[in-house]
């Protein structure tokens, strides 16, 4: 999937959020270090799986965070593939209520043709297929940040609860996971941009369309074009 060469600052924004979980591998920003004085402020995550949420593995569908470094996870283009990493965190780590730009998405039954209600972080990846991303980009398959989804017919922002947790699965290289109810999640790869950008590496094998493209996408799923979820692998999640 080739991304439009024009990009603007809302996508460059999302794009920035997407790669958020680079600097979970070193615990410091990605995108400069932050304000002196801010250490101890509270924070929140954007990107992730939120727990509860079950991944079709080599022992069956588990919940994410019950999986571990080393576990297989089956992968959209690669079969089973071992976790490198598994990293997690407190969805919000204030005191107070958690700000509106920090609450996950709520899917309804049949929102993107998943067969349950599923709960998605704003900036996590998603990838979709149907006929009008084919006819777009030449490829069904698109990646897309959740976020171009909210406002959707049967997709809500929802606070968190207190206790509310993410994972982020990690893999040597970057990979599309599946999640019940028929959705696919991107997984980053446990290198970050440096190792792609300093190293003979490739570059990352998965796009995720700007936001601009990204809605396109989606009103034109709400206009009636198709959504296919893999209905083989997903018949008994």
């Amino acid at each position: 999937m080739d991304l439009p060469a024009a990009m603007g600052a809302a996508d460059i924004y999302v794009g920035r959020m997407m790669l958020g979980w680079i600097g979970a591998k070193t615990g410091k920003p990605i995108w400069g270090e932050a304000p002196k004085g801010t250490a101890q402020d509270p924070d929140g995550v954007m990107t992730g799986l939120v727990s509860g949420t079950r991944v079709a593995t080599a022992t069956g569908w588990r919940m994410v965070e019950a999986l571990t470094a080393g576990d297989r996870v089956l992968t959209f283009d690669n079969g089973l593939q071992p976790l490198s990493g598994v990293t997690r965190q407190p969805l919000w780590t204030g005191s107070y209520a958690c700000p509106q730009q920090f609450w996950p998405l709520e899917l309804a039954c049949g929102a993107l043709g998943n067969r349950g209600p599923l709960t998605i972080m704003p900036h996590q990846a998603v990838m979709l297929e149907s006929d009008m991303a084919e006819t777009i980009w030449g490829d069904p398959f698109a990646l897309l940040p959740a976020t171009a989804l909210d406002g959707a017919d049967g997709v809500s922002r929802v606070p968190p609860a207190p206790d509310a947790e993410v994972t982020v699965l990690h893999f040597d290289e970057e990979q599309v996971v599946f999640a019940e109810h028929g959705l696919m999640f991107l997984c980053p790869s446990s290198r970050d941009l440096l190792d792609y950008a300093l190293g003979d590496d490739e570059e990352p094998q998965y796009s995720v369309l700007p936001l601009s493209e990204a809605r396109r996408l989606t009103m034109a799923l709400e206009a009636g074009a198709v959504f296919t979820p893999s209905d083989t692998l997903f018949a008994s999640a």
